[in-house]
């Protein structure tokens, strides 16, 4: 009997899985219809050589590009010890140490965005490059020549701008500074274990987070959280539904004046979103629980349970780098 039974639970167990593994693969065809996994390269790329990224990375780094030596890319946007393109504070202090208005975003995957800031006035990682370190409130350089000259002044720059801008006289300028940073950036691709889930591995995700994803979907926060970063390509007014309490960031319209863009903000890309807290333009959401269910209600207009929390952000933590993985347990 003792046999018997164990022949029967194994029976029931085969059975579970493979109801399981159909339902994966059903999951992994939906999810293919609204997202797409990263691939090797970001658009823009084809010109990148190892010496324009090496020097870009480089200048990332260097915190000579601001107006008081204490500042550079990387001081709001960390890469190291698994921190997520990010600085992980509400608003950032710039050189001299006025505080900024918005969140920093990730620069993890940012080439793939539509466009770059929260108003998306930069159309791309060159454009997005040259803004701070001109902004008064963050690097705080006066103008582009004098950026150009204090680079010009430092020796191992001038040889390696030659050799990453051959032909171009004079090698350092504003635009190739932006060009060499936007290679660099062009680099820091992360793909996910969400990634080998759409890509057919229905191991990939747990069934808790593939309970996440459906419920995800089921939601309908796709139809603004899609494509290959899950966001990052549209516009929506934050508080479509019911409005955001902080109404003194009214979003594009600050750039646009149109009476339209009130409120309206790039929608965030959600990879790496477990990482890169607190959220929103303002940063005053301070978990990704919050988040989630502030998003439900601000845009959807849904006041979701506890459970659907859980699930939606077991999901989203399917998202992060695999490389960073460790550092959300």
């Amino acid at each position: 009997m003792r046999q018997v039974s164990w022949i029967v639970i194994t029976v029931l167990l085969l059975a579970e899985t493979s109801v399981f593994a159909a339902d994966a693969e059903m999951l992994i065809r939906r999810a293919n219809r609204f997202f797409s996994p990263l691939t090797d390269a970001m658009p823009g790329s084809e010109d990148d050589t190892s010496e324009r990224i090496a020097l870009g990375k480089k200048l990332f780094f260097e915190k000579r590009l601001s107006v008081n030596d204490s500042q550079s890319c990387a001081t709001c946007h960390r890469l190291e010890d698994g921190f997520a393109g990010v600085d992980n504070l509400a608003t950032s202090p710039g050189a001299r140490g006025e505080q900024g208005t918005r969140n920093s975003p990730t620069v993890l995957n940012a080439g793939w965005q539509d466009s770059q800031f929260w108003d998306g006035r930069a159309e791309d990682l060159v454009e997005q490059a040259k803004g701070p370190i001109l902004n008064p409130v963050e690097m705080g350089m006066p103008d582009e020549q004098a950026v150009e000259i204090k680079i010009q002044g430092i020796a191992e720059y001038r040889d390696a701008f030659a050799r990453a801008f051959p032909g171009d006289e004079p090698a350092i300028t504003y635009q190739n500074i932006a060009e060499a940073i936007a290679a660099f950036e062009r680099t820091l691709i992360t793909p996910a274990r969400f990634d080998d889930f759409l890509n057919g591995d229905a191991g990939a995700l747990s069934e808790a987070e593939q309970r996440g994803l459906n419920t995800f979907l089921k939601l309908d926060c796709k139809s603004c959280h899609d494509g290959k970063l899950l966001g990052g390509e549209t516009y929506e007014p934050l508080g479509k539904e019911n409005p955001y309490e902080n109404q003194a960031d009214q979003g594009m319209y600050l750039l646009t004046k149109d009476e339209d863009d009130r409120m309206f903000f790039k929608v965030a890309p959600l990879r790496n979103v477990a990482l890169t807290a607190p959220f929103f333009h303002d940063g005053k959401i301070e978990t990704l629980d919050e988040a989630v269910r502030k998003m439900a209600w601000l845009q959807l207009d849904e006041e979701i349970t506890d459970q659907q929390v859980s699930d939606i952000t077991g999901f989203l933590k399917a998202l992060t780098d695999k490389n960073r993985e460790q550092y959300l347990k």
